[in-house]
């Protein structure tokens, strides 16, 4: 027997979820945003690693280099 649920409870579901209905750009009251980010099995690997060898969770050393890369600049290609 195959048990489906319910559409309302689908929706109720799904409008429950962190970040329904809150646009990407704007801060819920002046706290982080919360993103997804999709990067490179290679390279989540050493973020880990690097995290852990700083003392710093993942998030932390995410924010830490994005937060410099803005504020020192960073290399892109053909700029």
């Amino acid at each position: 027997m195959i048990v489906r649920p319910k559409k309302k409870a689908a929706e109720d579901f799904i409008k429950a979820a962190p970040d329904a209905g809150v646009p990407a750009e704007t801060e819920k009251d002046g706290k982080k945003i919360q993103i997804s980010l999709t990067i490179s099995p290679e390279l989540l690997k050493a973020v880990d690693e690097k995290a852990r060898k700083s003392g710093l969770s993942r998030a932390a050393l995410i924010n830490l280099a994005i937060h410099q890369a803005i504020s020192s600049g960073v290399n892109l290609p053909g700029q």
